[in-house]
């Protein structure tokens, strides 16, 4: 019974009003599904792109029915298409695997492999939320990005080596310049803090010995290409 049901949804070539509005339903329900699995998984998410993720497969979808078996209409499109550009980028790798997944489902629904579409769908997002609920490849400890401003007569090579061995802290020099014409440098380190570390301590630390100037600690080691 199953088999009848994945093998008979591929069949239907021909493009009818009912089979259209029944993939675009479908399409809708599974960007539906794709959309609630990314805001479950995600800490941070954006609303505009959760509303991408609910509208790509019956972008897809359409784009897939009006092109048919035709080879010109698809060369036609594929130069429409061309000519688009987005205006950012997914800043996640995981925000380009939902959009592909998306795509996945539309590309299904639009070739009437509805049972596929459905079955990968609900399997893809229960895998999303085991490996959310599983934590799987998160790091213990926090990485952050730690920008200090030092006079020029503190050497920025090793000016906090001694304070980050006290506290335990996993380092790496990322950028430095010079600010206020020379007299001052600003230091970015990306950081790795131990989940029981006393962050205020480690500040007051680094603020004694930079004689009170300017300390940023960000949330993600991302904020150094800001500078």
């Amino acid at each position: 019974m199953l088999e009848s049901i994945f093998a008979s949804s591929t069949t239907a070539t021909e493009l009818t009003f009912t089979h259209a509005l029944l993939t675009f339903a479908i399409a809708i329900l599974l960007g539906g599904v794709i959309s609630w699995t990314y805001m479950k998984t995600q800490t941070a998410h954006s609303p505009s792109f959760t509303l991408t993720m609910m509208v790509l497969p019956t972008i897809v979808a359409i784009i897939i029915l009006l092109i048919g078996s035709n080879i010109a209409r698809a060369f036609s499109l594929a130069g429409a298409f061309s000519i688009i550009r987005f205006r950012s980028a997914p800043g996640d790798s995981k925000d380009i695997s939902y959009v592909l997944f998306s795509m996945a489902a539309g590309l299904a629904c639009g070739v009437g492999a509805y049972g596929y579409a459905v079955l990968f769908t609900v399997l893809l997002c229960m895998l999303m939320l085991v490996l959310k609920a599983m934590k799987f490849g998160t790091n213990k400890d926090a990485v952050k990005t730690l920008k200090v401003t030092i006079p020029e007569s503190l050497g920025y090579e090793e000016a906090f080596d001694e304070i980050f061995r006290k506290f335990g802290v996993e380092y790496e020099l990322k950028k430095v310049r010079t600010t206020e014409l020379g007299s001052l440098y600003e230091v970015v380190y990306a950081v790795k803090l131990k989940p029981d570390l006393n962050q205020k301590e480690l500040l007051d630390a680094v603020r004694t010995r930079n004689g009170n100037l300017d300390i940023t600690l960000t949330m993600s080691p991302a904020a150094v290409q800001e500078y």
